[in-house]
């Protein structure tokens, strides 16, 4: 750390992450696109940003694979090397909140991916204490059923949830990661009542699916971008536990605010909750 660096403290997750650099723009930046995931809790991980172009031969194709012990993270507008171990890194990358966020969901996904959980293609929120999550490739409607959310709701993403397990099933975070509803989800977590793969129809209606269809519809869904066999062996061992421990329905819905007492319908019924 150079004498002119500053610090702050991101934590997504209940993942404290450090942010040293000596670009005060880039760290004003980084605090107005994080405000309410601010943290002074001791770092899980600790980044060092050098806010400069990288080198001029990176082409834009996303690379994250295993390279000398670290991982190498490598985009256009990107290059960063992570070492897990000693939960550490440094980050070169343009000074623009895209690059920032792709570092920030790549370092969270691996983390995950190594102690058992991971970031899902979902809209997510708090309804009567538990977690729903509504998983679904662009156009399914998750931006459509963060929209129609009563109040009491609480949207915890409209784009990338983050799950984790918690002893006896799993947990939903908050994410500053938004869709088209362009702002943060809410810093809060709550245990995981269900997931609903989401299809858009004439009526809204649940329906069960073979288990070895949800997996493989669940792993389309998880976000992770690294070139690496075990991670991606335990991402499936995972995704296999998840489908076990909480209940999984394919969501057929109609775009009005009914789909939601559904949902809440779909709790009470449910013997899981």
């Amino acid at each position: 750390m150079t004498v002119n660096s500053q610090v702050a403290c991101v934590e997504i997750g209940a993942v404290p992450v450090t942010f040293t650099s000596d670009d005060q723009q880039f760290l004003d930046l980084l605090r107005k696109r994080y405000d309410g995931f601010l943290s002074s809790s001791a770092p899980d991980f600790e980044l060092e940003f050098d806010v400069a172009s990288p080198a001029a031969e990176l082409n834009g194709d996303l690379v994250v694979r295993r390279e000398n012990g670290e991982w190498l993270l490598r985009r256009g507008d990107f290059v960063a090397r992570l070492d897990t171990e000693k939960r550490r890194g440094q980050v070169k990358q343009t000074s623009n909140p895209y690059s920032l966020d792709s570092v920030m969901r790549i370092l969270h996904s691996l983390i995950l991916a190594e102690r058992g959980g991971f970031l899902l293609h979902s809209a997510s929120a708090i309804c009567d204490g538990r977690a729903y999550l509504f998983s679904g490739l662009s156009g399914a409607g998750k931006t459509t059923i963060s929209r129609l959310a009563p109040a009491g709701v609480t949207l915890l993403s409209d784009e990338i949830s983050y799950v984790r397990p918690n002893g006896n099933g799993y947990s939903a975070f908050g994410t500053p990661f938004s869709g088209e509803l362009a702002k943060s989800g809410e810093n809060c977590s709550a245990p995981i009542a269900a997931l609903f793969l989401l299809a858009q129809g004439a009526k809204n209606k649940f329906e069960e699916l073979p288990g070895e269809e949800i997996v493989r519809r669940l792993m389309r869904n998880i976000l992770f971008f690294a070139e690496d066999r075990i991670l991606i062996e335990k991402l499936f061992d995972t995704a296999c536990d998840f489908v076990a421990r909480v209940p999984v329905r394919q969501l057929t819905f109609y775009p009005d605010a009914n789909v939601w007492e559904e949902v809440r319908k779909f709790k009470e019924a449910s013997q899981y909750v």
